[in-house]
């Protein structure tokens, strides 16, 4: 059977005011069917550009892209019915109901009869309250809802995620994902890009990390995770860490997590932590998660990278 989806030496090259910017560079890879596959990196790492090309929005400057075996420029409509994508961007007809907007989307695609299935997604995505609202009437937490509704209105056997929970509630993110998973487990592939690594972490069998255009890492998100081989020392305080306790740590607001390696790694920290006068809170150990091997695999980037 043919890979879901197949990037072979995807490359993309910009010119810009600056001279040319090489945004992907041999970007290899395969999703198979049924995979829920996570695609991760840095603001600027070419997951957007890959996304568009996938689409049939860019093009790439070389290499090729096929969705079951289908090109997506060569074959754009066969690819294309295969799709279902859901952009970052809210876009939406503010002259249409949600269930007339849902409808017209299913026409596009030449879907008559359709009802049974809007009414499915109306409230898997909990949006059958509001199916007879005009969409200008919405939130933007529903508008999203919406837009993951007419990606998934055709039935496509492919859906691709890009930032869906970007900014939106819990209760978004906890429909959406029980709706996703389930369609998952029926036998859909699933692409997700998120800066939310927890969630990629939880739903993700295997993740590719780009960086500056290049895939640095495409591994199952176990192995990715054994690779964290650390433990991670956490505790809240609202003081300023020492230089040299700061340059190792990674700080949220109140909340620091210093990597520590074993239990002596930990007396050795908590001594150095106490001497400096910080007065700690809720002080845990525990293994590093997914977030800490995509902090280490991006450090040391050089400057420029990514650049023809």
């Amino acid at each position: 059977m043919s890979a879901a989806i197949s990037f072979q030496q995807v490359n993309k090259r910009f010119d810009t005011s600056r001279g040319p910017l090489q945004a992907l560079q041999d970007v290899t890879f395969d999703i198979q069917p049924g995979e829920f596959f996570g695609l991760l990196g840095p603001n600027g790492a070419g997951k957007t550009t890959l996304i568009s090309i996938l689409a049939g929005l860019s093009r790439p400057t070389r290499g090729r892209v096929t969705v079951f075996g289908a090109d997506v420029h060569a074959q754009p409509m066969e690819a294309r019915r295969r799709l279902g994508i859901v952009p970052q961007e809210l876009v939406f007809d503010p002259f249409f109901t949600v269930r007339e907007a849902l409808r017209f989307q299913s026409g596009y695609f030449g879907i008559q009869g359709n009802g049974a299935w809007i009414d499915e997604l109306l409230a898997g995505l909990g949006l059958a309250d509001k199916a007879d609202t005009n969409m200008r009437q919405l939130s933007g937490g529903m508008k999203r809802r919406v837009m993951v509704a007419q990606a998934l209105v055709h039935r496509p056997q492919v859906i691709v995620l890009d930032e869906p929970t970007a900014g939106v509630d819990v209760e978004l993110r906890q429909t959406l994902w029980a709706f996703i998973s389930r369609l998952n487990r029926d036998g859909c592939t699933v692409l997700l890009t998120t800066h939310y690594l927890e969630e990629a972490e939880a739903l993700c069998g295997r993740i590719a990390m780009l960086r500056a255009g290049r895939v640095i890492a495409l591994e199952r998100t176990a192995e990715l995770l054994r690779r964290a081989s650390s433990n991670v020392l956490h505790f809240k305080t609202d003081q300023a860490l020492p230089d040299a306790l700061a340059a190792r740590a990674r700080v949220t607001g109140r909340i620091k997590q210093i990597k520590v390696h074993d239990a002596y790694e930990v007396e050795q920290t908590l001594a150095a932590l106490r001497q400096a006068g910080i007065v700690m809170e809720d002080i845990e150990v525990h293994k590093a998660d997914l977030e800490d091997v995509f902090l280490e695999l991006m450090a040391g980037q050089p400057d420029g990278e990514g650049r023809a």
